[in-house]
């Protein structure tokens, strides 16, 4: 079936990507009993029928973080998890799409609070939520031990936006990172982001801990200027890949 947004692609037997044009990447995981979708990308295109393109299992929503291009496909669904402390973002991007939304008819879906630590059982398949703030206060990942793959929304990815009024210091992803490496860097092999068109080798997560530490050093001084909807901050490379980096604003330090 071809969709005019997104693009599926299979990563494992049990494992589906599904890139929303470039914009947003969300994930399909499926066990013996029921499938969870990792994020619902920015919600133009029916992602309930996508879904059920890739599986017939009744299918558990699950939001990384508050942002827009990962919650707006929630209105396809009866409700999605997320984390409490990114229940107040969530309702700011639903007020900004609000008004288009009601011009279809629709409405964005009840939340239920996550827990870090908290499981869900796919049948054969276990996913843990872990926590990922900095990027957001709510960011959280699914941890799925088994498969080795992290998934990340944009808690870790190669290009986090750090500079946000809501993103948390510079030094509390530190810790977050830090955090996440010494009690699960044995537990997975992969990262799945929710930029990413592929699955990424856990090295990403080193990247951002050395990147992090030379912001907060204030070896900087090569970092160029980044210019969003917000106005212009910084970035800091990761990696030798262009647009793998941290952006930040020019008081972290």
């Amino acid at each position: 079936m071809a969709f005019e947004r997104a693009n599926i692609i299979q990563l494992r037997p049990n494992v589906w990507l599904i890139d929303d044009a470039g914009e947003s990447t969300c994930y399909v995981i499926t066990g013996s009993e029921k499938a969870l979708l990792v994020d619902t990308a920015n919600g133009y295109e029916n992602l309930a029928e996508i879904v059920r393109s890739i599986t017939g299992l009744p299918v558990i929503v699950v939001n990384t973080h508050g942002h827009g291009d990962h919650i707006l496909g929630n209105v396809y669904f009866d409700e999605a998890w997320m984390h409490p402390a990114d229940f107040a973002l969530h309702d700011m991007f639903a007020g900004y799409a609000q008004e288009q939304l009601a011009q279809h008819g629709l409405s964005l879906c009840p939340l239920k609070p996550l827990k870090i630590g908290q499981t869900f059982d796919l049948g054969g398949v276990q996913l843990e939520v872990v926590d990922l703030k900095g990027h957001t206060a709510g960011s959280i990942g699914l941890l799925d031990r088994a498969g080795r793959i992290l998934y990340t929304g944009d808690g870790l990815n190669t290009h986090l936006w750090m500079q946000l009024d809501h993103s948390l210091p510079m030094a509390t992803a530190l810790e977050t990172f830090r955090a996440l490496k010494d009690k699960h860097g044995a537990d997975f092999d992969y990262v799945a982001h929710g930029h990413a068109k592929m699955l990424r080798d856990k090295e990403i997560l080193d990247w951002m801990i050395a990147g992090c530490e030379r912001i907060l050093a204030g070896e900087t001084q090569n970092d160029l200027p980044y210019e969003y909807f917000g106005g212009v901050c910084r970035q800091h490379p990761i990696s030798d890949v262009p647009g793998e980096v941290i952006v930040y604003n020019g008081g972290e330090g």
